[in-house]
């Protein structure tokens, strides 16, 4: 096997110009655009052959005319930023930003009490590990397979629009603009028929109306999920049951027919965001879950469990995660924040794995798909880490190496899991995936990196070896961050 720095290097050849075709000057399929409310050795080739609150009132735009170009490459600029440079751009841009990312990280590090992370990597420019380019992702157009649709005024004055936002609620100058008709935007566009009913959208939840997001789900298969979030309010149950059958109505034997859903889910909420056992997801018709193959695994995926939204790209991330881990029999992989359990399972050839997850859908998504793919040594535990985790590292003393991977969302880790991680001495290495390095995480970096504190962290720190991002997001700023930890 090459070195890990030979390893990455090799993707470099994917930055030479000349190599990506992608030189497109027109705003990318709307199907795969990406909301936020919101290269090694040769890696890619290795993986890839195996592989609100706004104001009390809402200012209603007036008529703003009819949806042209202009708007949808307003809406373009604002969610896919990057879209008028080519792919090969792209990937220079957040190659450098990542560099910065990790310049500020080193700079962090020295103030803290005058510590450097020493790095076996010279000449990094002030960089505090080896940073490799970014690679690229497998799929550039079309590369969504989620999407979340808004309900608002659009530039037409239809007060009941589904697509995205423009504009800011702090600005009071919302406005929802559709986008282009692909199997997503399909979806949408037959909910937006839906309703335009008498019942009002629901813009904020304290100013009443009933209709809220559509998110929509695919597969590679080309089946489809679709929820749609609609907010009770005062309305009777019996009510609710004629609402519900009549979304039924309208996509089994009506106009929205034509969507072919796989299934179609109703739930009632009364927040911005609701969990399923916060507010059940209710199945109107058609099959429960969605399956995707990854990584050589059948998956299972619920309405509430979390999949990355880029499939292709989410097979090379996960691949790095698991060279990047050095697994092999003699060691137990202890996959945190582990969603549907894919890292952890398709890792399961060379380990045994634990794996930790909130989202209780989620992890009986994960036990499904162990039991069918045939993996015994797995077991998943449903709740909140920072409970879980010291119970569960102290039932495993005996155990020699352990090697912890860690995938939370944005918000990071909570500070009494970094604590259970560096107190564990049989965790020497820890590979974190993040979808946000410069926010939480880099509070967690620190967390793991800071000197010996015999209150809290008495544990040894970790050093920072190597930093790899993948491109998940093609269009967009973003893109995950892995970074090896060991000691």
């Amino acid at each position: 096997m090459d070195s890990p720095r030979c390893f990455f290097s090799r993707v470099g050849l994917f930055s030479q110009a000349g190599l990506l075709a992608w030189h497109s000057r027109k705003p990318p399929g709307w199907s795969q655009l990406f909301l936020v409310s919101a290269s090694k050795g040769n890696f890619t080739h290795v993986i890839s052959k195996k592989c609100q609150r706004g104001p009390k009132s809402l200012k209603k735009p007036s008529h703003l005319g009819p949806l042209d170009d202009s708007w949808k490459e307003r809406l373009a600029d604002v969610v896919t930023p990057l879209w008028r440079l080519s792919y090969e751009e792209q990937l220079k841009v957040k190659f450098e930003a990542q560099k910065k990312i990790l310049q500020r990280l080193e700079s962090y590090l020295q103030m803290l009490n005058g510590v450097k992370v020493t790095t076996s990597a010279p000449n990094l420019e002030e960089l505090c590990c080896l940073l490799h380019p970014v690679i690229p992702s497998p799929v550039i157009e079309g590369y969504q397979n989620k999407s979340t649709f808004s309900v608002n005024r659009g530039p037409d004055g239809n007060p009941k629009t589904v697509g995205y936002y423009l504009g800011t609620w702090r600005d009071r100058n919302i406005v929802c603009v559709r986008s282009n008709p692909e199997k997503h935007s399909q979806v949408a566009q037959y909910y937006e028929i839906l309703i335009q009913s008498p019942m009002e959208p629901c813009l904020l939840f304290h100013e009443g109306g009933h209709w809220c997001e559509l998110t929509v789900c695919t597969n590679s298969q080309g089946h489809t999920m679709a929820i749609i979030t609609f907010h009770p309010q005062k309305l009777r149950q019996e009510d609710l049951c004629i609402q519900k059958e009549t979304v039924k109505e309208f996509f089994t034997k009506g106009p929205g027919a034509v969507c072919d859903l796989t299934s179609l889910y109703f739930q009632e909420s009364t927040m911005t965001r609701c969990s399923h056992q916060q507010s059940p997801y209710q199945l109107l018709f058609g099959e429960p879950h969605l399956f995707e193959y990854l990584l050589g695994l059948k998956i299972r995926i619920s309405p509430d469990s979390f999949f990355q939204v880029n499939t292709a790209g989410a097979e090379m991330l996960y691949r790095t995660v698991g060279y990047l881990s050095g697994v092999n029999s003699n060691t137990v992989l202890l996959d945190i924040c582990c969603g549907t359990g894919v890292i952890g399972l398709s890792l399961a050839q060379y380990a045994s794995v634990l794996g930790i997850e909130v989202v209780q859908q989620a992890v009986e998504d994960a036990k499904w798909t162990s039991a069918f793919n045939g993996i015994t040594i797995c077991e998943f535990h449903a709740g909140r880490a920072k409970k879980i985790l010291p119970q569960l590292l102290k039932s495993k003393d005996d155990v020699q190496f352990i090697v912890a991977v860690v995938n939370p969302a944005w918000t990071g880790l909570h500070y009494q899991v970094v604590q259970a991680i560096r107190n564990c001495k049989a965790i020497r290495t820890l590979v974190f995936v993040s979808c946000k390095p410069h926010g939480e995480t880099t509070r967690n970096i620190i967390e793991l990196c800071c000197p010996p504190n015999s209150a809290k962290k008495p544990g040894e720190p970790f050093i920072l070896r190597q930093a790899v991002p993948v491109d998940l997001f093609p269009h967009t700023p973003h893109c995950e961050l892995v970074l090896l930890f060991t000691r």
